[in-house]
C-alpha cells in the first residue's frame, strides 16, 4: 500500500447504512433464502466471542506502512475465506484501530463494530461453500496494548525504542488486524511492511524479498506457507541485524537482534542449534523449516513462542546461563506443543505449557540446573492450593488461565504420567502426539486416547484425576508426597 493512501468513505455513512440493514426486519423465506448471519464465536468456553461461525479462513495478506515508533499507521487486511453456510452477515474479530472502508468480493460492504467484533454486512447473501475475499481498510495504532493479571501481563502492540513487536497471547491478535482470534484458527499468511529505508521488518515464515517501495522507504514480504494461528503471529520493525546459520537436520536459524545486543547475546544465541538437537532426539523432526529468536529491547515479563520466530526481551539472555537456556528450551519446544500442534479450545492450555515447562527443567537438569524432582516435588505441594485458587490443570478459568498451574501445574501432570507407565511408553506417547497431530489442533480428550493407546491401557481414570479433579492425586512411585494443607481461602 502506497504511504499517501486516503480511506475517503466516511464512517459514519457506513454505520448508518449498517444499522439500517440490521434494523430492517427479515422479509418471509430469509432464513432460506437470503442467508443467516455468520456466530460471532465458535463457542471457547473461556473466550466466547473468539473467533466467528459461518466460515472458514484460507488465507490472511496484511499490507503494513509503518511510518515510525508510537505512530499510527494505514493498514490493509485481504482475508480469504470460505462460507459454510449462506451468509446474510458474518463477524471478524477487530478491537481498537480505526476503521476504514470494507470490501467483500471488490465491492463496498456495510460494517460496524460491536465490541471486538466487526460486523460485515455484504451486498447480497454468500452461498454455502462459495469462496469469497474481505479487504478491511484501517488504521493500525503501535501503541495499543491490554492487560492480564496474570503471567501475560501487557499485550498487543508492544513498542520499543525504535520500532515496535507485536505480543498477541492470548487473545491480542485483534489489536493488530481483523481475523478469527482463537488458537484453533490457523491460516497461512503473507505479511507485507512498508517502512524507512534505515529500519528493518521482519515477520513469522520464509523472506520472500525486500524492494524499493516509494522514496526512502523498502517492502518487506514475508510468507508463512504453513498455517499459523493468531496468538503465535509476529512482526517487527526496528534496527535489527539478522544473523543467520545452519542448524541441524537442515533447519535454517534466523535470529533477529537489535545492532547493541549481537555480541552480547552470541554465545547463548550459538545454544539454539544443540537445543534443537536435543528436542529433536526426544520429539522427532523440528516441525518447520526456519527457527530463531527475535530479540526485543522490551522489559516484558514473558518470551512468547511467536512461530518460527521466539519473542526474547532482551533481560532473558542478560542472566546465567542456565536461566537463559531454560527460556530458550520453554519456547523452542513450544514449536512442537502449541504451534505445529494447535490448541483446540483455551481449556487445553496445558498441553502447551506444561511440555514447555517439562522439557524445559528436564533440559535445565541435565545441563547445571535444579534437580527436576525437586522442583516437581515443590509443585505437587502446592497443587491443592493451585486446583483451589486456579482451577484444575485442563480445567482454568479465564482470568487465572496463565497462572502457575498451566506452567508447573502442568509440568507436574506429566511428570506423573512419565512415572506411572515408564519413560520408555511415555516417550512413545510423547512422540507419537507430535507426530500424529503435526500442523493439526488437538484437545486434552485427543492426548488421553492416544496416551490410552500407545500405552495398551485405559489412562483415562488416572489422567482425568490428574486434570480435573479438585483434589491431588497420589504420586505414582512416591507415596511419601504430601500436599501442603490449604490456607483459609484469601489469605
Amino acid at each position: 500500500m502506497r504511504t499517501d493512501r486516503r480511506f475517503p468513505r466516511s464512517l459514519s455513512a457506513l454505520a448508518a447504512t449498517a444499522a439500517l440493514l440490521l434494523a430492517l426486519p427479515a422479509p418471509a423465506g430469509a432464513a432460506r433464502d437470503g442467508g443467516t448471519p455468520g456466530a460471532p464465536g465458535i463457542g471457547d468456553p473461556l473466550f466466547p466471542n473468539a473467533g466467528n461461525g459461518g466460515y472458514t479462513l484460507e488465507h490472511i495478506s496484511l499490507d503494513l506502512a509503518w511510518q515510525a515508533p508510537k505512530t499510527a499507521f494505514p493498514a490493509v487486511a485481504t482475508l480469504h475465506a470460505v462460507a459454510t453456510q449462506r451468509l446474510s452477515r458474518f463477524d471478524l474479530d477487530f478491537a481498537g484501530n480505526t476503521l476504514g472502508r470494507v470490501f467483500v468480493d471488490g465491492k463496498p460492504a456495510a460494517a460496524v463494530r460491536d465490541g471486538d467484533e466487526l460486523v460485515v454486512t455484504p451486498r447480497k447473501p454468500i452461498g454455502k461453500h462459495d469462496a469469497f475475499d474481505i479487504r478491511v481498510e484501517y488504521t493500525a495504532d503501535p501503541t495499543q496494548t491490554r492487560h492480564r493479571d496474570d503471567a501475560i501481563e501487557d499485550y498487543g502492540w508492544i513498542p520499543t525504542p525504535d520500532g515496535t513487536v507485536v505480543y498477541p497471547q492470548p487473545n491480542g491478535t485483534q489489536m493488530l488486524f481483523p481475523t478469527g482470534d482463537h488458537p484453533s484458527v490457523r491460516v497461512p499468511m503473507t505479511v507485507s511492511i512498508s517502512a524507512p529505508q534505515d529500519v528493518q521488518a521482519v515477520a513469522n515464515g520464509d523472506f520472500r524479498g525486500r524492494r524499493p517501495d516509494g522514496p526512502g522507504r523498502l517492502r518487506w514480504t514475508y510468507d508463512s506457507a504453513t498455517p499459523v494461528a493468531g496468538q503465535l503471529v509476529q512482526f517487527a520493525v526496528g534496527h535489527y541485524e539478522f544473523v543467520t546459520s545452519q542448524g541441524p537436520g537442515g533447519v535454517k536459524i534466523r535470529d533477529v537482534v537489535p545492532p547493541d545486543l549481537v555480541a552480547s547475546t552470541a554465545a547463548y544465541r550459538a545454544l539454539t542449534a544443540d537445543h534443537l538437537r536435543w528436542l529433536s532426539a526426544k520429539l522427532g523432526p523440528y516441525p518447520f523449516g526456519t527457527y530463531g529468536l527475535l530479540v526485543a529491547h522490551t522489559d516484558l515479563g514473558v518470551a512468547l513462542e511467536t512461530q518460527t520466530l521466539s519473542l526474547i526481551p532482551e533481560g532473558d539472555l542478560a542472566g546465567d546461563q542456565v536461566t537463559a537456556e531454560r527460556n530458550m528450551v520453554h519456547e523452542l519446544t513450544h514449536q512442537w506443543f502449541g504451534d505445529s500442534v494447535a490448541l483446540a479450545s483455551w481449556s487445553d492450555l496445558w498441553l502447551s505449557e506444561g511440555h514447555a515447562r517439562f522439557y524445559e527443567r528436564l533440559y535445565s537438569e541435565e545441563h547445571g540446573g535444579d534437580a527436576m524432582e525437586a522442583r516437581m516435588y515443590d509443585a505437587y505441594r502446592a497443587h491443592d492450593l493451585w486446583r483451589r485458587d486456579y482451577g484444575p490443570p485442563a480445567a482454568p478459568t479465564e482470568p487465572n488461565l496463565f497462572k502457575r498451574m498451566r506452567y508447573d501445574g502442568a509440568a507436574l501432570v506429566l511428570y506423573a504420567l512419565r512415572a506411572e507407565v515408564g519413560d520408555s511408553t511415555f516417550n512413545a506417547i510423547e512422540r507419537a502426539w507430535v507426530s500424529r497431530y503435526r500442523g493439526r489442533t488437538a484437545s486434552t480428550r485427543d492426548f488421553v486416547d492416544l496416551a490410552s493407546q500407545v500405552a495398551h491401557r485405559d489412562l483415562r481414570p488416572f489422567l482425568d484425576a490428574w486434570l480435573y479433579a479438585p483434589t491431588t492425586p497420589p504420586m505414582p512411585g512416591h507415596p511419601d508426597w504430601k500436599v501442603d494443607p490449604l490456607p483459609p481461602a484469601g489469605s
